[in-house]
């Protein structure tokens, strides 16, 4: 009997499921078992074509429906998607490992959220009009073409949607690539899009690894690219996409700096650092993985912190009762126990976890390391896991400095009863996406995206809507033209 995560086809092209088993076979495995429990086969050459052409096909019919009508769509796949959302959330369990306790409220919620957005702003999308005396220019709003989204490992619903609806309502096209680790979510989004009226073509799937990527990206019909992934992914695809002049926005890693000071609430910056290193099992982006706490609490900061943590429910994620699943998979996994290893001969101090749980699947303990100094390994680079390094700091102009240390750039977050001092030191953090008493808000209204080597342009809110249109100026002459002969 074949596991209800089995997708109906490997990919989903001009509005219908497509398979082609000459392609490289793709399992997909249950983080929590480290069973086999679905396969998918990469993208062929001809694959790939097919989905490029129907994208590219389609394109100028969507553009020239109205805004309103575009979103209306957008809307519909949105009620879709919130009513199908135990089901979705099983589906990205599956996929992910991630519990159903977090998947029911953050997975496809959050991609119905952008949906529906989106799909509200389609018809808000208009030009402007710029007197001259007699004279006037007028712009236009226009869609790029056809965009290519590639996906990571760590939100695959969301991640489709975020990237999908802000490109479908300003009239582009898109063919979006799922990370290979985990390749079953997109398919529903684009069967739930069909399904609330999206033309054929509109949004394609198509599975596979860097090579197909690669196809797509090059592709001289290709108009922009988007890209969820790691700071040397993003390089390397960013190159590629300049060299055909294509619009770019790159979402991606982080080394991002937590700061507690002295007066802040014990509980709630735990709590922020809990969400910050240990939601999805610490495989986050803009996780606060640098925890920088004021030497006058750092002790009763670790305390607390070492007994909530402690209170983590780890196990079968599809129960609800489960707080803290596995990694992704077991390469993820040893590259993290590689890192822990790291911490422990570099002399920082671990205060829990540290180790593989003795259990079926991908799963490590949560692990906090104290006494973590600036050019430790777990302090600079990024682990993408459930660990999180606790520095100490004296004062303001210290930490301030010490935070922006690091190549990345994409969140940062301040806990402080003092509000001054928090909007003052947020000021000067070097970060895209930041926190006061709170951390990794995501909330579809707010732009997210990071500086430095964490990216460029932003994901969500009304700056998305810039990085998938372009502008176009009209200038109306009135009068005669003069000439110099």
């Amino acid at each position: 009997m074949t596991h209800p995560a089995q997708p109906k086809a490997s990919h989903f092209i001009n509005g219908a499921y497509v398979e082609d088993t000459s392609g490289t076979a793709i399992p997909v495995i249950y983080a929590a078992t480290g069973e086999q429990i679905a396969s998918v086969h990469a993208a062929t050459p001809a694959i790939v074509e097919q989905a490029l052409a129907s994208g590219k096909a389609a394109q100028q019919a969507w553009a020239a429906m109205t805004g309103m009508e575009r979103g209306r769509i957008l809307r519909r796949a949105a009620d879709i998607m919130r009513d199908r959302n135990h089901d979705l959330s099983v589906l990205e369990t599956y996929d992910t490992g991630k519990p159903l306790q977090e998947t029911l409220v953050a997975d496809a919620t959050s991609g119905a959220d952008a949906l529906e957005y989106f799909g509200g702003l389609a018809a808000s999308l208009t030009g402007e009009h710029i007197q001259l005396g007699e004279d006037w220019v007028y712009t236009i709003r226009e869609a790029l073409g056809l965009c290519v989204g590639i996906g990571a490992w760590n939100y695959p619903t969301q991640i489709a949607c975020w990237k999908g609806a802000p490109a479908l309502a300003c009239g582009n096209t898109m063919v979006f690539k799922p990370s290979e680790a985990t390749p079953l979510c997109a398919l529903q989004v684009a069967e739930i899009l069909h399904e609330a009226g999206l033309p054929a073509g509109v949004f394609n799937v198509v599975q596979g690894l860097g090579d197909v990527g690669a196809a797509l990206v090059t592709d001289p019909r290709v108009n922009k690219v988007s890209l969820t992934g790691s700071a040397p992914t993003g390089k390397k695809v960013y190159a590629a996409a300049a060299a055909g002049m294509k619009h770019v926005t790159m979402e991606l890693g982080g080394k991002s700096p937590l700061i507690i000071f002295d007066d802040a609430d014990i509980d709630n910056a735990v709590g922020g650092a809990i969400n910050g290193n240990f939601y999805s099992s610490g495989q986050v982006c803009s996780n606060g993985t640098r925890v920088f706490v004021q030497k006058g609490i750092k002790e009763k900061f670790l305390a607390r912190l070492a007994e909530r943590v402690g209170a983590a429910v780890i196990g079968d994620p599809l129960d609800e009762a489960t707080s803290f699943g596995p990694m992704v998979n077991e390469a993820q996994m040893n590259i993290v126990l590689g890192y822990i290893e790291k911490g422990k001969s570099e002399g920082a101090r671990l205060i829990c976890g540290g180790a593989r749980c003795d259990m079926p699947g991908w799963y490590l303990q949560p692990t906090v390391f104290a006494d973590v100094t600036d050019e430790m390994t777990i302090a600079r680079e990024e682990i993408f896991g459930p660990v999180m390094s606790v520095l100490e700091f004296d004062s303001e102009d210290e930490v301030v400095a010490r935070a922006n240390a690091t190549e990345f750039g994409l969140s940062a977050g301040v806990f402080t009863k003092d509000f001054a001092r928090a909007h003052r030191v947020i000021g000067q953090l070097e970060a895209g996406s930041c926190f006061i008493n709170s951390y990794n808000d995501a909330p579809v209204e707010a732009p997210f995206g990071g500086v430095k080597a964490s990216g460029v342009g932003r994901e969500n809110s009304k700056e998305a809507l810039k990085h998938f249109s372009q502008v176009k100026s009209v200038y109306v002459r009135m009068g005669d033209v003069e000439a110099a002969f």
